[in-house]
């Protein structure tokens, strides 16, 4: 061994035991620091918790908004908790939520990657173009991409007239394709700028070193850009799939639930029995449901991305 690499090794070794052994000092303090910053962030969780109480709550009283239940609150669970295991629609109801849901986050995974796929091959003035489009559609309220939905798949619209049926109504013949497809529409541009930060950080060298041995385009997918976007794919599955569960106006706009029962999600079924047929106690259990089925899919997604 040369003298520099003996010098080296021996200010290694004087610097090591330079160094206090067991418990850093100032550990205490940096834990009881890092609790402070995360405390509003439970104060937020802390009255979060509140509301979602006050649904629990509620939802098992006889709580409505006319009649005996509006003038004396009394806690009962018995009464709906017996009407929602005997309520076919509401089970009809949870599986057309998961449909609604799956379809659409299925959707709009495939769609934003594909656009994040297009956009990094592309010009840059057609991915200006193409990526401005996109997240313009997510940007739009509810409001207005419902309104644009309506417009073009009701009788007379956009879609009649580009299929030369312009009496047919789509959204009464195909009412929950309509809707995931809106879904679908709204949400593709997040998950596209989420693709695209995602796949920025797949190396270079490795796609050339893949197409210079002949890997197929498929195989690259699978093998090299999946495994680099699971982590990002499943936290944009997450988000989407809360946004998907939370996006009432879409499906009122549309449809109303109907028709009859075709697209009466969770949600909406809700609004229903809470405002129309007037049993806030049992619309806040139906929205409990959703609460729940939320979380179970959060625990899924969390799980899902633990796993390598």
């Amino acid at each position: 061994m040369s003298d520099t690499a003996e010098a080296l090794v021996t200010a290694a070794r004087v610097e090591r035991e330079d160094v206090p052994a067991g418990r850093r000092w100032d550990r205490r303090w940096a834990e009881w620091a890092g609790l402070g910053l995360l405390s509003p962030a439970v104060v937020v969780l802390l009255l979060f918790l509140i509301p979602v109480g006050l649904a629990v709550y509620f939802g098992l009283t006889n709580l409505t908004l006319i009649g005996p239940g509006a003038n004396s609150l009394a806690f009962d669970p018995h009464i709906n908790l017996s009407r929602a295991l005997h309520d076919s629609v509401l089970r009809t109801s949870i599986i057309l939520t998961l449909v609604f849901v799956v379809a659409g986050v299925a959707g709009a995974d495939v769609l934003g990657l594909a656009l994040a796929v297009c956009i990094r091959r592309a010009s840059t003035a057609m991915s200006a173009v193409v990526g401005a489009i996109a997240l313009l559609a997510f940007m739009l309220p509810p409001v207005t991409v419902g309104m644009t939905w309506y417009a073009f798949a009701s009788a007379g619209g956009t879609l009649s007239s580009l299929l030369h049926q312009p009496h047919s109504d789509y959204l009464t013949s195909n009412a929950m394709t309509i809707l995931v497809a809106a879904n679908v529409w709204s949400l593709a541009g997040f998950a596209m700028l989420t693709c695209s930060a995602a796949l920025r950080n797949v190396p270079e060298d490795m796609i050339e070193a893949a197409q210079l041995d002949g890997v197929t385009p498929w195989q690259r997918a699978r093998h090299l850009y999946l495994p680099s976007l699971k982590p990002t794919l499943v936290v944009t599955s997450l988000i989407l799939t809360l946004l998907s569960l939370g996006n009432f106006t879409l499906v009122y706009l549309l449809t109303a639930g109907g028709p009859g029962n075709a697209t009466n999600i969770l949600p909406m079924y809700s609004y229903q029995q809470a405002f129309q047929f007037n049993n806030l106690g049992y619309g806040a259990l139906i929205g409990d449901v959703t609460v729940l089925l939320a979380a179970l899919v959060a625990v899924a997604f969390i799980r899902a991305s633990r796993v390598r």
